[in-house]
C-alpha cells in the first residue's frame, strides 16, 4: 500500500503548512467540539475526544485553543453546531475515496463536494459504495533514522501493535483503534522521530495508478482535503515510489 502510506506522509507535511494558516487548527477544533458534545468533556472517558486532542497536539494547536474547543462542545462556551457525516465516491480509474465530514449544512457540503469530484475526473457516490473497502486502524509513521527494525518491532508489539511495515524511509506501525494511543505513547517514549499518527481507514486492496492518472488522483485528493468541511480523506490508490517522487 505504498501509495496510501505516501498520501499519509503528504498529509503530514501539508498539516504543518496548514497549521501556519490556521486551517488545520480549525478542522481540529471542529473535531474536538463534536467529540466533546457527543461523549463529554473528559478525554480520559471519551476516546473519540482523546483522539481528536492527540491530532490537535500533532499540529501544534495551543492548549488554550484545545481547552476552548472542549468548552464549546460541552456547552460551557457558545459555539457553532456541527454534525458528522461520511461521503463516498470514486476518483480517476475507479479509485475509491472516503471522506470524513463535519458540517453545519449537509446539503451545501454535498453540492460543493460533488463539484470537486466532477472537476477532478471522479464522481460522488451513494452511501456505502466504497466504505466496505476500508478498515479503521491506528497508524503511526516513524523515521528510520536511529530506529532499528528489531527495536521498533519489540516496542510496538509489546505495546499492542498488530504489525510493523517497512515503508521506504519510514516504519509504519498498525494497531487496532483502541490500542492506538498506547502504541503511539510507547513509541514517543522511545524518543524516535514520529512523522505522523492517526486513526486511518486502511484499504483492503489498492488500485495502481501511474502517469497522468496518478497526477489527477493526487490533485483530486488535495482539492477535497482543502475543503473546510473535510476532516479526513481516505483512498485506495497505489502509486509507485518513483512516480510519487516525480509528482511532488
Amino acid at each position: 500500500m505504498a501509495g496510501h502510506s505516501k498520501w499519509a506522509n503528504i498529509k503530514h507535511r501539508k498539516a504543518r503548512q496548514d497549521a501556519k494558516r490556521g486551517s488545520q487548527w480549525s478542522k481540529c477544533a471542529r473535531a474536538i467540539i463534536v467529540a466533546a458534545k457527543n461523549g463529554g468533556p473528559d478525554p480520559a472517558g471519551n476516546l473519540t475526544l482523546r483522539y481528536a486532542v492527540e491530532e490537535a497536539k500533532a499540529v501544534n494547536m495551543p492548549k488554550d485553543t484545545i481547552a476552548n474547543a472542549i468548552k464549546k462542545g460541552s456547552g460551557e462556551l457558545e459555539g457553532e453546531s456541527y454534525e458528522s457525516a461520511v461521503y463516498e465516491g470514486y476518483g480517476p480509474q475507479g479509485v475509491a475515496v472516503m471522506l470524513e465530514i463535519l458540517t453545519n449544512n449537509r446539503n451545501r457540503t454535498a453540492g460543493e463536494l460533488r463539484k470537486i469530484f466532477e472537476k477532478g475526473g471522479g464522481n460522488l457516490g451513494a452511501t456505502g459504495c466504497v466504505s466496505y473497502l476500508f478498515e479503521p486502524k491506528g497508524q503511526v509513521f516513524i523515521a528510520k533514522e536511529g530506529a532499528s527494525e528489531d527495536k521498533v518491532m519489540d516496542t510496538a508489539l509489546e505495546a499492542g501493535a498488530e504489525d510493523v511495515i517497512d515503508d521506504g524511509d519510514s516504519w509504519r506501525i498498525l494497531s487496532s483503534p483502541t490500542d492506538f494511543i498506547t502504541v503511539k505513547q510507547s513509541l514517543e517514549q522511545a524518543e524516535w522521530i514520529i512523522e505522523s499518527g492517526q486513526i486511518a481507514q486502511i484499504p483492503s486492496n489498492t488500485i495502481r495508478c501511474g502517469g497522468d492518472v496518478a497526477r489527477k488522483v493526487l490533485n483530486l485528493l488535495e482539492a477535497l482535503d482543502d475543503h473546510e468541511d473535510v476532516q479526513k480523506v481516505h483512498a485506495n490508490f497505489d502509486i509507485p515510489e518513483e512516480e510519487m517522487a516525480s509528482l511532488q
